[in-house]
């Protein structure tokens, strides 16, 4: 694992992996290897990612809480340009640690990348002016297959950095604006999404 080093199972939560790319830099700039499979393998990864996917977003941008319903996903989620708070919530039924969150920082001076497993919900903030966004997947898109949760969902308790406002109980943006006066910004699919304890029924 000369390139990389892997922090596993983060805050106890079984898989959930912090990668941190070794950065050769001088008085020029810098280089890195974004991905190398032979230091994942060594790693213990074997994961076959046939996608990558890239998003921008402004300020105040929430997207989340998102999973795949039939066809779960890994992600390997970084950050290109800008800052976001990333987060993980084990979904996994039998998963000693179901419900429980995980959040962090990325950016593109941390260069921190987070592998997300499969059977987890994922979602991000943006807290910078704009925000490049860049993650792997396992897993080609299926339509009709994302699922959703509410994104302040009190009986997930996701502490959001910056968020100022008091749950509506909903979903809603409405009301909450980041420190600065920034207003969330979340889709209206994202809005509607219900908690965990509604989401999820189990026998």
């Amino acid at each position: 694992m000369g390139q990389i080093h892997v922090t596993k199972d983060i805050h106890g939560i079984q898989g959930l992996c912090v990668i941190e790319p070794a950065v050769h830099g001088d008085a020029r700039g810098y280089f890195m290897e974004t991905y190398n499979q032979r230091d994942m393998e060594e790693a213990g990864f074997h994961i076959n990612f046939v996608q990558d996917n890239q998003s921008m977003s402004t300020k105040g941008v929430l997207r989340g809480l998102h999973f795949q319903k039939h066809y779960p996903q890994c992600k390997l989620v970084r950050v290109v340009r800008g800052r976001v708070f990333d987060v993980a919530v084990d979904l996994r039924a039998n998963s000693a640690t179901y419900g429980s969150w995980y959040g962090l920082e990325l950016t593109a001076e941390n260069k921190k990348q987070f592998l997300i497993p499969e059977g987890f919900a994922h979602g991000f903030l943006v807290l910078s002016d704009e925000a490049e966004f860049c993650y792997k997947v396992n897993d080609f898109w299926h339509p009709n297959d994302e699922g959703g949760m509410a994104w302040n969902d009190p009986a997930i308790g996701i502490q959001w950095p910056e968020v100022q406002g008091s749950y509506p109980g909903s979903a809603s943006g409405a009301g909450y604006t980041l420190e600065d006066g920034t207003p969330l910004n979340l889709s209206e699919k994202d809005q509607q999404w219900l908690g965990i304890k509604e989401t999820f029924v189990f026998e």
